[in-house]
C-alpha cells in the first residue's frame, strides 16, 4: 500500500468516530421512465393518457449530501430540515433511515409545503420536461424555529455541523439565516460549513465550500456559466473568503481538483485522470461529504482535500446517478492514482517559459527537481520518443476502432452519432497513448458496449480486436524496415533528430539505458536493431508480452528504482505519451516529455505538448535537436 493509500485510511478509520450534524434542503429524485405507446384515451377528456413503464426513486439535494455522508461510514448522522407530510416525504425519510441516518430532526410541514421532488420523465431513453414538486414551498416561521431549536439543541454533541442550500427561495425568511449565525456566533468551537447556492454570502464565520463561479462571485465578479477561471485566479478567491470569515476555504474545480486556503496558506490538489466516460453529478456533494467527514475526523486542510479529491473521482466513475463512495472504493482509487498537472499551462502554450533561449520549456518555474550530474539511469520510450517507424499509428488505429463500434452501421450511421463516436475514439486514444496495445483493446471494448450497436455476440476479445489492428499497422512498418534494410533510406529518416546521438552521450556518460515500449517486444527488439541502437540499451529492452500482469512501463520503472535502490532524482524518463510521465512522477523521477512533430521528426507537436503536460511532463522538448542545452540542464 502506498503512503497516500495509508493515510486515506487513517482518515477513514478516523471518521467512524465522527458524529455529524446536516441541514439542509431534503428532496428527493424520480424516475418515470415512459412507455412510447402510450395509455388509454380519456373519456373525460378525450386525450391520450401517458403510461409509464417503469419508477425508480433515489435521494437528492441535501438528501444525496446525507447519503454520501453515511456512506463513508461516522459514528452519527443527524439531519435537521423539512418535509412535506405526502408520499414523497414518506419515500424519501423511508430511504434516508435504512442508510442508518437519523431523522428525527426533520420537521414534517403539512401546509404550504410539497416535498422537494424531481420528476424526470424518460421518453425513449430521452429526458423530457421535468415535473418539480415543491417550486413555489413557504416554510412557515414556526418550521423554522423548530429546526433551529433541533440543532441548537443537538450541537454539543456533533463534531461538524453542514449547511448545504440548493434550492431555489428554499429559505423563505430571512430570520432563519440570522439565527443561524446566531448559533454560529453562540458556538465559536465548532466546525461549520456552508455550501449554499444562493445564500452564501449572508452567513458569517463559517467555511466555505464553492465551485469557482461562486467562489467569483463572492468576490464581486459578475459571471456567466461559460466562464473559466485560471488558478491564481482560483487561489485569489480562497484567500479572500479565508481572510473574510477566518476559516478554512474550499473551492472545486471540477476536473482540476479542489484549492483550499487556511492559516497555513494555500493548499492544492490536481485532478484525477481517468481513461473511461465520466458522470460529474453529484460529484460536488460528494466533496462536501468527504471535506465535511475528513474535517469532522480532525484532518487538516491538505488531507481533507486530497480525501474529498478520491471520494468524487468513486462517483464520477458511475454513470447517469447521483452515486456515493464507499471507503472500499476510495482506497481503491487512490492506490493508484493518475493526476492531471497544471491544465492551464497545459492548454494555453502563450504561458510557456523556456530555458536560456531555447526550445526547451520549463514545465515549472524551477529545476529543482533535477539534481545534477546525479543521473544513473535513463527509461526510453519507442516511438515518437526514438523512432518513427510507426509514425501515424493513431490513423491506424482510429478508423480501426470508429468501424468496431459501429459494426454493421459503420456505412449507415447518421452524421451526429458518427461524430460522437469519432470525438471519443480520439479522445480514448490521446489518453491512452503509451499503454499497451492488448490495453487499448480492453478500452475499446468498453467503447464497443458503451454504444451498445454491435450484438454482444459479435464483439471480439482484446486479442482479436488487436490483431486486427496489428495487421494493418504492421503492413506500414514492414515496408519502412525493408527499406532500411535495402539501404534505400536511413536511419536518420526514421529518427526523432538528435535522438541517437543523445542515446550515445548517454552511454558514454555511463548512464544505464532501458527502453520501455507499449508495442510488442517481439517487435520492439528487431525495430531497434534495424535502426542500429539496441546495444546502447544495456540496461535492457522491454516491449508488451500479451500478459499486463507481467509487463507494465510501471513496472519496468519501478523496478529500476527497487533494484537499483535509487532516489527518485536518478532515474530520468523520456517520453511523447502520458504514461511514461505519469509513473516517473510517482517515483520522483525527472520527467522529460517529447512532444516531436513525427511527419517532420523535428518541432513541436502542440497537442503532444498539451496531454504531456497534463500527465506531469516537468520539461518539455520538442526533440533532441538541442541537447548540448539538455545535457547542460542534466548534467551541468
Amino acid at each position: 500500500m502506498n503512503i497516500i493509500a495509508k493515510n486515506i485510511e487513517q482518515t477513514l478509520d478516523k471518521i467512524r468516530n465522527a458524529n455529524i450534524i446536516l441541514y439542509g434542503d431534503f428532496c428527493l429524485d424520480a424516475y418515470w421512465v415512459l412507455d412510447p405507446r402510450g395509455s388509454e384515451v380519456s373519456v373525460e377528456t378525450g386525450l391520450k393518457a401517458l403510461a409509464a413503464g417503469s419508477q425508480k426513486y433515489s435521494l437528492g439535494g441535501a438528501s444525496n449530501v446525507a447519503a454520501n455522508i453515511a456512506a463513508l461510514k461516522p459514528r452519527q448522522i443527524k439531519i435537521f430540515g423539512v418535509a412535506g407530510g405526502d408520499i414523497f416525504g414518506q419515500e424519501m425519510i423511508r430511504q434516508l433511515k435504512s442508510i442508518g441516518i437519523d431523522t428525527s430532526g426533520l420537521v414534517i410541514q403539512k401546509e404550504n409545503f410539497e416535498t422537494y421532488t424531481f420528476s424526470k420523465l424518460i421518453l425513449e431513453g430521452n429526458e423530457q420536461p421535468r415535473i418539480d414538486f415543491g417550486t413555489y414551498n413557504k416554510r412557515s416561521r414556526a418550521t423554522d424555529e423548530a429546526i433551529l431549536n433541533n440543532i441548537q439543541y443537538n450541537i454539543n454533541e456533533a463534531d461538524i455541523i453542514v449547511i448545504n442550500q440548493q434550492v431555489p427561495g428554499s429559505i423563505t425568511n430571512k430570520e432563519f439565516i440570522n439565527g443561524l449565525n446566531k448559533i454560529i456566533k453562540e458556538h465559536p468551537e465548532k466546525i461549520f460549513i456552508v455550501d449554499s447556492r444562493h445564500f452564501a454570502s449572508e452567513f458569517e464565520g463559517v467555511s466555505l465550500k464553492t465551485n469557482e463561479l461562486e467562489a467569483a462571485h463572492l468576490n464581486g465578479i459578475e459571471t456567466k456559466l461559460d466562464d473559466v477561471f485560471n488558478i491564481k485566479d482560483v487561489k485569489k478567491f480562497a484567500l479572500a473568503l479565508f481572510e473574510k470569515h477566518n476559516r478554512p476555504s474550499f473551492i472545486s474545480r471540477g476536473k482540476y481538483g479542489l484549492v483550499a486556503c487556511d492559516t497555513d496558506g494555500i493548499h492544492e490538489v490536481p485532478g484525477l485522470q481517468f481513461l473511461k466516460k465520466l458522470d460529474t453529478v453529484g460529484a460536488g456533494d460528494t466533496a462536501l461529504s468527504a471535506i465535511a467527514c475528513a474535517l469532522a475526523a480532525k484532518i487538516n486542510t491538505q488531507g481533507a482535500i486530497e480525501f474529498a479529491n478520491f471520494a468524487a473521482g468513486v462517483t464520477i466513475q458511475k454513470l447517469f446517478q447521483t452515486g456515493t463512495a464507499s471507503p472500499e472504493e476510495i482506497l481503491e482509487v487512490c492506490a493508484d492514482p493518475n493526476y492531471i498537472y497544471q491544465p492551464e499551462l497545459a492548454s494555453d502554450i502563450r504561458s510557456a517559459k523556456y530555458w536560456d533561449n531555447t526550445e526547451i520549456e520549463l514545465c515549472y518555474e524551477n529545476i529543482k527537481f533535477v539534481d545534477k550530474g546525479k543521473i544513473k539511469h535513463a527509461v526510453f520510450d519507442h516511438d515518437g520518443t526514438i523512432s518513427v517507424l510507426r509514425e501515424g499509428w493513431e490513423l491506424v488505429m482510429e478508423p480501426m476502432m470508429i468501424k468496431a463500434i459501429l459494426g454493421d452501421q459503420y456505412k449507415h450511421a447518421d452524421e451526429y452519432l458518427y461524430n460522437r463516436v469519432v470525438n471519443r475514439v480520439k479522445d480514448y486514444i490521446d489518453k491512452s497513448t503509451g499503454i499497451q496495445t492488448v490495453q487499448q483493446m480492453e478500452g475499446l471494448i468498453e467503447l464497443v458496449e458503451e454504444f451498445n450497436i454491435v450484438p454482444k455476440e459479435k464483439i471480439l476479445d482484446k486479442f482479436g480486436y488487436k490483431e486486427i489492428y496489428n495487421d494493418a499497422l504492421m503492413e506500414m512498418v514492414k515496408k519502412r524496415v525493408d527499406k532500411l534494410s535495402k539501404k534505400e533510406l536511413d536511419v536518420v529518416d526514421f529518427a526523432v533528430k538528435g535522438s541517437i546521438e543523445f542515446l550515445n552521450y548517454l552511454s558514454e556518460k555511463g548512464v544505464t539505458l532501458y527502453l520501455a515500449s507499449g508495442t510488442d517486444n517481439e517487435d520492439v527488439i528487431p525495430e531497434a536493431k534495424a535502426m542500429g541502437y539496441a546495444h546502447l540499451f544495456n540496461g535492457g529492452i522491454y516491449g508488451a508480452i500479451g500478459d499486463i500482469s507481467k509487463y507494465s512501463k510501471k513496472m519496468v520503472i519501478e523496478k529500476i528504482i527497487k533494484d537499483n535502490n535509487l532516489s527518485g532524482t536518478e532515474l530520468v524518463t523520456f517520453g511523447d505519451g502520458p504514461v511514461e510521465m505519469r509513473e516517473c512522477r510517482k517515483v520522483g523521477g525527472i520527467a522529460i516529455g517529447v512532444a516531436s512533430d513525427e511527419i517532420r521528426k523535428h518541432g513541436l507537436n502542440v497537442e503532444k505538448r498539451t496531454r504531456l503536460i497534463r500527465a506531469g511532463a516537468q520539461l518539455l522538448i520538442p526533440d533532441f535537436s538541442q541537447r548540448n542545452h539538455l545535457q547542460k540542464i542534466l548534467f551541468g
